[in-house]
C-alpha cells in the first residue's frame, strides 16, 4: 500500500521557516521522482518544487525561487522542503506527489504565515 505522510506545517510568522517532510512507503522511493505542490484557499493546487530520483535535478515555481529548496534521502525514504523566508502569500495546504505508477498524493499539511 503506497503512503505518503507530510509533516512539519504549522503556523509561522513572515520572515520565519519550516521545513516540511514527507515519508513514503510502498513503492521504490529511489526511483521515483518526488514533487511538492500547495493549495491556497480558493486557489488552484500549485506546483512549488520538484527533485528527480537521484536528486540531480531540481527546479522550482517563480515565486519560491531563492526561499525554498527541496532535498531527499533515499535512505529514508523520505523527501523534504525548507521554506525559508516565508510570506502570508505562502499559507497554504502543501502536499507531496509522486507521479510515479498511477501518481500518489499525501493527505497534505497546512502551512499558515501570519503575524
Amino acid at each position: 500500500q503506497v503512503q505518503l505522510v507530510e509533516s512539519g506545517g504549522g503556523l509561522v510568522q513572515p520572515g520565519g521557516s519550516l521545513r516540511l517532510s514527507c515519508a513514503t512507503s510502498g513503492f521504490t522511493f529511489s526511483s521515483a521522482p518526488m514533487n511538492w505542490y500547495r493549495q491556497g484557499l480558493g486557489k488552484e493546487r500549485e506546483l512549488v518544487a520538484s527533485i528527480s530520483s537521484a536528486g540531480g535535478s531540481i527546479s522550482f515555481a517563480d515565486s519560491v525561487k531563492g526561499r525554498f529548496s527541496i532535498s531527499r534521502d533515499n535512505a529514508k525514504n523520505t523527501v523534504y522542503l525548507q521554506m525559508n523566508s516565508l510570506k502570508p502569500e505562502d499559507t497554504a495546504v502543501y502536499y507531496c506527489y509522486t507521479p510515479l505508477g498511477r501518481g500518489y498524493w499525501g493527505q497534505g499539511t497546512q502551512v499558515t504565515v501570519s503575524s
